[in-house]
């Protein structure tokens, strides 16, 4: 089997699933991160990890200031020996892994590293298209951000979905008592997802506002999970609506618990003004349960527009509110575009399928 050096965050749980998987497949992973890992949520063989207290999400070229680690990233080679070189997040992890100079090399686009950091400047355009050019192998999680990826070089990029564990994310029964207080005969709408407005949860609860006001017989919920900078406002805007005891944020939850949450809902709906693939929708679809999403980035390419769920415009809370009520007022139609969504993630978004294909990736490059 092979070692990997992991270029990533180490926060993200998108790192965690990655590492995890790739050494419960036999290999050795070094990760390296430029914020602090908790080797708590790491296995405890076969993995160690350098980390750094560098400020998380600095944008632009304050990037650059994570290059005076990049010695450490050198030494860590020559220690390590590393087969494969895999930076997750083409600008400020992919700098690195292009000056580090190791080969092969892997860079795995994640969304803001293509979509936004190219648009700031020549500069910035000129970092992510030497960083591809640097790079053996590049890699997307949505076909959107492949092509997006496109633009700024002429190689090959492979789509490898970032799927979830349908054996985790799966219909199931859930008193909602103990999570909510919320009753079984409440009719349900849901998200999970940070709450900033990149995340348009402004027009999700305007949406439910709609519905609500529409239908004053029908025991209507919204709920809310995540937190995020956006909450208190969210919460003023709520009161403004009239909406009392309609809407309850539950807040930031674990990860192992997030499943349960989806099945408490009846309709799950992301109205993102910007996601570059939906990995919340997939394990909302994964349980079983019929979406509404905004037309934008990947999340187009996760649910199919009326079979597994509803596509329509962002930023148009009457839109929304539209589909959101088709589905409210038909059971039958949350049965059945349920299904339709938990087949289709069976067959395109199974996390031991996408691991399959990531170590067929290894096995490739390395030899």
């Amino acid at each position: 089997m092979s070692k990997i050096l992991f270029l990533s965050d180490g926060s993200s749980v998108h790192t965690k699933r990655w590492v995890t998987s790739t050494i419960e497949k036999g290999n050795t992973v070094h990760l390296f991160s430029l914020a602090p890992v908790n080797a708590a949520y790491y296995p405890a063989h076969g993995f160690t990890f350098t980390d750094f207290a560098l400020q998380k999400r600095a944008g632009g070229l304050s990037k650059l200031k994570y290059l005076k680690v990049l010695p450490v990233l050198k030494k860590i080679v020559g220690e390590f020996k590393p087969d494969i070189l895999h930076a997750h997040f083409a600008t400020s992890y992919g700098l690195l892994g292009s000056l580090c100079g190791f080969h092969p090399f892997i860079l795995s686009v994640w969304g803001s590293d293509v979509f936004d950091f190219p648009q700031k400047s020549f500069l910035h355009k000129a970092v992510l298209e030497y960083n591809l050019k640097s790079a053996d192998k590049i890699l997307s999680t949505s076909n959107v951000m492949a092509v997006e990826t496109k633009k700024y070089t002429d190689k090959e990029i492979e789509v490898t979905p970032f799927g979830i564990n349908t054996d985790v994310f799966k219909p199931e029964k859930v008193t909602r008592a103990d999570f909510t207080p919320f009753s079984e005969d409440d009719i349900v709408v849901g998200t999970i997802k940070w709450i900033e407005k990149i995340y348009g949860m402004e027009y999700l609860i305007r949406a439910f506002s709609i519905v609500s006001s529409g239908h004053p017989e029908l025991p209507l919920k919204l709920l809310i999970v995540g937190d995020g900078s956006e909450r208190g406002s969210l919460e003023t805007l709520v009161q403004e609506l009239g909406l009392g005891e309609k809407v309850y944020f539950a807040g930031r939850v674990d990860y192992s618990k997030v499943h349960y949450f989806n099945n408490i809902m009846d309709v799950y709906s992301a109205l993102s003004l910007y996601d570059s693939f939906g990995v919340a929708v997939v394990e909302a679809e994964s349980c079983g349960k019929p979406v509404v999403v905004s037309n934008v980035g990947g999340l187009p390419e996760v649910v199919e527009n009326g079979v597994t769920g509803f596509v329509v415009e962002q930023k148009n809370a009457e839109a929304a509110a539209e589909k959101l009520e088709k589905l409210i007022l038909d059971p039958e139609l949350r049965k059945s575009m349920g299904n339709a969504g938990r087949e289709r993630v069976l067959k395109l978004y199974d996390w031991n399928a996408n691991v399959a294909q990531m170590m067929e990736i290894y096995n490739k490059i390395s030899k």
